[in-house]
């Protein structure tokens, strides 16, 4: 009898545990996918929590994707004034309820005053290009304009409020921005500029602990609102600035700024399998992101396909397809400009297959194989990711291009211009007044049955690359958003060098060494930033690229 009490026992606890088995599995499960599934009705992904949290409030004040993304960027040109700014430009990618996928694309361009020898002043080598000749006419207003226009719900007005607030009283100096102040490269950058009265208090950098403020920049963006953008391409605020630039030997007149025109096009789109990725058309950088993925498309990636042999066989054909894209970066030319170049032949699949049939397995090449013309590398710009409630959805890229554009500072403005000039370099043999020169950036939205992605990415040249492996690990080899996005980058460079973000698994990198590519140290910290929102049924993922320290929103 004791015995079968025993057994009786033995077996309750046995059920008692497999119970409390159960019972902590589908706990895990719950959580696991509350983690996954951060929001469920909408979310914003910026550069820094405080911009994230500025879009999300929007859309809960009854916003559209549009406003959200508006309020976001003001709130950046001021957290990360390093990247972005009222002095640059922007590409927004928008999808509208219906699915339709439009760009407005309101990027810098070539001034009518432009110096007539003004590429023979391209840097040779990896270096900031400074100084006002490098200035294109600002069109970062006349985007923001267009789409609220197009697509906006909540007055303009409201949109700048949390920004001009931040900007008048002033808000703790941003950690990711008093890091890069204290960089020798960017202090002699900065050095000797006007600059130095923003970011430094008796020739040191403010800390976090210190308030950074923007006085100037408050009034302007006060005025904006009450205005509209015409107060800066028309007003007392175009005059102000233009007299400043002018001061400092910049070559933009009134009449750049008052003839600007945004250019507004349905979505280039390429098939990736069951998903359909729509970017913007040429100069952008969408084409060459579109390049690479139709390339690894071809080879079929799996989760099971990412392991041992085959996981290194799939870096070494990645390195190759972004070789080849080097090498189609000189066709990237405004097609107002240069109609036989408008690149159209990089959605064909015969030509994909072409190129994919030249990848060797085994072996890489010299840089004439893949038809490279050396250019420098660049870095620079900030990406707003949103999705709506109503299942809208914005990818955005902004940029004053390098790290603080030309460093040229209005102070009767408060705004520091850009030096997109510069991104003629090593890509161009003249420069045309009103043409838009090429860019990297690429704001994309991917789209199948079950899933929505909205994707971008920041640092310059690298803005490609990051996009394009976040993109893979994310829809063919299995990895949960977040993992995607923080899994170490490997960077080709404009002389199609190696170069892997500190961290890389080094068996990798020794395999790619024994195929003969030629692996580099970092000559430069790498700046991929990537931040995006995926959207599968009631479930959305938002990341903020934790490199930047930034954190997404939603609710």
């Amino acid at each position: 009898q004791s015995m079968a009490k025993s057994q009786s026992r033995r077996c309750c606890f046995c059920i008692l545990a497999l119970v409390c088995c159960v019972v902590i599995i589908c706990i895990c499960i719950i959580l696991a996918t509350k983690q996954r599934c951060a929001f469920t009705q909408a979310a914003v992904s910026a550069d820094s929590s405080r911009c994230s949290d500025i879009g999300r409030n929007m859309l809960l004040e009854g916003g559209s994707a549009v406003d959200a993304a508006i309020a976001a960027l003001l709130c950046t040109s001021l957290v990360n004034p390093q990247s972005m700014g009222l002095g640059g430009g922007a590409i927004f990618t928008i999808m509208d309820k219906t699915g339709k996928v439009k760009i407005i694309s309101s990027r810098e361009t070539v001034p009518k005053g432009v110096q007539a020898d003004l590429l023979n002043k391209c840097p040779k080598t990896f270096t900031f290009a400074t100084g006002s000749h490098w200035i294109g006419v600002p069109g970062e207003l006349r985007g923001y304009e267009k789409a609220h226009q197009l697509y906006g719900k909540l007055p303009w007005a409201k949109l700048f409020e949390p920004s001009i607030k931040l900007a008048r009283e002033g808000f703790p100096m941003p950690a990711y921005l008093a890091y890069f102040l204290k960089q020798d490269l960017i202090k002699k950058l900065i050095h000797g500029t006007e600059l130095c009265e923003l970011f430094y208090k008796d020739k040191t950098v403010l800390s976090p602990r210190d308030t950074l403020k923007f006085p100037q920049l408050a009034e302007t963006m006060k005025t904006i609102s009450k205005e509209g953008a015409n107060a800066f391409y028309t007003g007392k605020i175009a005059e102000d600035l233009i007299q400043d630039v002018q001061e400092r030997n910049g070559m933009l007149s009134l009449e750049d700024l008052s003839t600007f025109q945004v250019r507004v096009n349905e979505a280039w789109s390429v098939q990736l399998g069951d998903y359909k990725m729509h970017f913007p058309p040429p100069p952008a950088g969408g084409v060459i992101l579109s390049f690479i993925l139709k390339l690894m498309h071809g080879f079929r990636l799996s989760p099971a396909s990412n392991q041992g042999d085959q996981k290194t066989l799939n870096l070494h054909r990645f390195l190759e397809a972004v070789k080849f894209a080097n090498g189609q970066k000189h066709n990237l030319k405004d097609p107002n400009f240069d109609s036989r170049k408008n690149m159209e032949y990089i959605k064909d699949e015969k030509f994909i297959e072409r190129i994919k049939a030249l990848i060797t397995d085994g072996s890489t090449h010299d840089a004439s194989f893949y038809n490279i013309t050396p250019t420098v590398d660049r870095f620079g710009t900030t990406h707003v990711s949103v999705m709506a409630a109503d299942g809208t959805a914005v990818s955005v890229t902004s940029t004053i291009n390098h790290m603080f554009g030309s460093t040229v500072f209005s102070p009767k403005t408060g705004i520091i211009l850009n030096n997109e000039l510069a991104d003629f370099c090593g890509r161009a043999d003249s420069v045309t007044p009103g043409e838009q020169p090429p860019s990297s950036m690429a704001p994309t939205i991917l789209q199948s049955q079950e899933k929505t992605v909205v994707i971008g990415g920041s640092g310059g040249s690298f803005i490609t690359t990051a996009m394009a492996l976040s993109i893979m690990n994310h829809l063919w080899l299995g990895m949960n958003f977040n993992e995607s996005i923080a899994a170490k980058i490997v960077f080709v460079d404009s002389n199609n060098n190696v170069q892997f973000e500190h961290g890389y698994d080094s068996s990798s990198i020794d395999a790619m060494q024994k195929i003969g590519h030629i692996v580099k140290n970092n000559t430069y910290p790498f700046f991929n930033v990537v931040n995006g929102i995926s959207k599968e049924g009631q479930c959305i993922s938002a990341v903020s690229d934790a490199r930047k320290s930034g954190r997404s929103a939603g609710y």
